[in-house]
């Protein structure tokens, strides 16, 4: 099979002939139609985020099922079905526990070996040495994924589109249901509305929050967040965001304040921004070793939350994703503003290193029907 591959930190991707993979106990081979582009690759790709090389990254996808492994049940050759980047193991402590976002060996294995369960690779050379797979290793032709963590895709959504869900839009619901608890009525901050970001506004939206502010430098960035359910922007390159957050609710700051982006400036202002007692969570992804700055005795005397938040747990909240998705709560298709190729990968990456992606972007791995 084609599979755009990483050989060391630094390069570009370049599409290369791999063997063909096949599933063990309890996986399955999809046929990958699409897959999202996503920043956490970029910090693998330069070196901020350990990670073995060569690899094959993408870990959000779309596509057929192609082959059942052993012991799989309730899916069908031919499927259409998507995969998160959380893919649970469904034993450890935490996933036992349901907390699938904090699974043990998912952690162990793949994020810091690239491997499947039993600690082998699903990928390889023509000469049969291994290839690291970051989740799955979306940007292929063919993906092995653990059966915990594929789920059908309904009907009307589009096949190549829905890739997003897997990563940018999972993210964003655990962190508004599961680690925010947003209630109906309050208010929010989006600080940095990039892929994510825009997620969580729309995800605020479904979830009844009365009052949201997207946060950003991009006016791009900030009209697509108006078109998805953002009440007021701010541009924090023209004026104070804090204290424009604050002027917006009359004095007193947000109920819930999400950072997206994983930089300590946009930390610094979600903690500013959030009312007595409020919660800052913290969804962007940082290069190792970043810290932001807070003042002790403000977080203290404010009695604020400082809550982080993983993805989601996919075999209870990827099926609720796809419902969202599917009843048009939340929407897909306007956020893809940029499509690729398989071949065009690394330009996608290039891109999104530039900040030249102002919604998310996808890799045709397949040409969109």
């Amino acid at each position: 099979m084609r599979a755009s591959v990483l050989r060391e930190v630094g390069a570009d991707l370049g599409v290369e002939a791999l063997a063909d993979p096949r599933p063990g106990y309890g996986e399955v081979l999809v046929e990958v139609a699409a897959c999202g582009v996503c920043h956490t690759d970029l910090h693998v790709m330069k070196g901020e985020v350990a990670f073995p090389a060569p690899c094959v990254l993408g870990h959000e996808i779309t596509g057929h099922v192609a082959e059942l492994g052993a012991g799989v049940s309730g899916l069908n050759v031919g499927d259409r079905v998507a995969c998160s980047f959380i893919m649970p193991c469904g034993r450890c402590r935490h996933c036992v526990r349901g907390h699938e976002d904090l699974c043990e060996t998912f952690f162990a294995f793949n994020r810091l070996k690239g491997t499947l369960y039993d600690g082998t690779s699903r990928l390889a050379d023509l000469d049969g040495k291994p290839i690291a797979m970051y989740s799955m290793g979306g940007l292929a032709e063919y993906a092995v994924v653990p059966a915990t963590d594929v789920f059908p895709l309904p009907a009307g959504l589009d096949l190549n589109n829905a890739a997003i869900l897997g990563c940018s839009v999972f993210t964003s619901y655990g962190a508004v249901k599961n680690v925010a608890r947003l209630g109906v009525g309050e208010s929010v901050a989006v600080v940095a509305v990039g892929g994510i970001g825009l997620n969580i506004v729309q995800m605020a939206a479904a979830f009844g929050a009365s009052t949201i502010v997207a946060v950003d430098v991009s006016a791009e960035k900030l009209a697509l967040a108006r078109e998805l359910g953002a009440t007021h922007v701010v541009d924090a390159s023209e004026e104070d965001a804090v204290a424009r957050v604050r002027e917006i609710t009359g004095g007193r700051g947000v109920d819930v304040a999400f950072e997206a982006l994983g930089a300590a400036t946009t930390v610094e202002t979600a903690i500013g921004s959030v009312d007595d007692g409020g919660r800052v969570v913290l969804v962007g992804i940082a290069p190792a070793g970043v810290t932001a700055r807070l003042n002790i005795a403000h977080v203290v005397r404010r009695k604020i939350q400082i809550l982080g938040s993983y993805g989601a747990r996919a075999r209870t909240d990827m099926p609720a994703v796809l419902e969202l998705a599917a009843t048009g709560r939340i929407q897909v298709d306007p956020l893809i503003t940029d499509r690729f190729d398989l071949d065009g990968a690394g330009a996608a990456y290039r891109a999104l290193d530039e900040r030249r992606i102002v919604g998310r972007a996808v890799v045709d791995v397949k040409p969109k029907d």
